[in-house]
């Protein structure tokens, strides 16, 4: 077994933690911004991951990832949002869950700018103990924040990809997939298991990544 690079996994687990964190506050602050206060009465307006964390999406699968030395891939606590409160309903509804591939999008253009001044900081700067740690921070960003606005946007639910799919569909077409609520973890599941879903995520998360870099 390979020896462990400790500091790049706490760096990874953390980044990973923030950028759910920022996701999951994005869906809620949009729906509120839309009509829907449900998401702030429970207090997931919020920066504090504690409030979003999902034992096994947040921790426990991450870790094994990270450890295994696999493809890092999480999930927060499911942000709730009562549709029938929003001001246009289908609409705001779509706008609430492309907020949350967005914020990861806009953390990852953030972490390549980043990256394009950390190491062109001059002697003074590059010979700092913080500016490795630094990159690898932001590399860390920019990478989890693009594989996670893809993968959330594949369009399967419970996915946010997915739920635009089916508020996109006529009510009756969407009704008749409902099905993939229920069953769309073990189709996940399923997909990365096979080595599909790697297949499905690699073309955009690097187009995505060559614009960035």
């Amino acid at each position: 077994m390979p020896e462990l690079d400790l500091p790049a996994l706490v760096i990874t687990f953390l980044v990973l933690i923030f950028s759910l964190t920022v996701h999951e506050a994005a869906h809620a602050w949009s729906a509120s911004r839309l009509g829907d206060d449900t998401a702030r009465r429970l207090g997931r307006v919020s920066l504090n991951p504690v409030v979003h964390t999902d034992p096994i999406g947040t921790l426990l699968l991450p870790l094994i990832a990270m450890i295994s030395n696999a493809p890092v891939i999480g999930w927060a606590k499911p942000t709730p949002v009562n549709t029938r409160n929003l001001r246009r309903p289908r609409r705001d509804h779509i706008l609430v869950t492309a907020a949350g591939p967005v914020s990861n999008l806009i953390i990852a253009v953030a972490a390549a700018a980043a990256l394009r001044v950390i190491p062109g900081g001059g002697a003074s700067f590059s010979d700092l103990e913080v500016a490795r740690p630094l990159a690898m921070i932001a590399t860390q960003a920019l990478l989890l924040n693009v594989l996670l606005a893809v993968f959330n946007m594949l369009p399967s639910p419970p996915l946010d990809g997915g739920q635009i799919m089916m508020a996109l569909l006529p009510a009756s077409l969407s009704m008749r997939l409902g099905f993939l609520y229920e069953y769309g973890f073990f189709i996940l599941m399923g997909l990365l298991l096979t080595g599909v879903l790697g297949s499905l995520i690699g073309p955009p998360y690097y187009v995505i990544l060559s614009w960035l870099q």
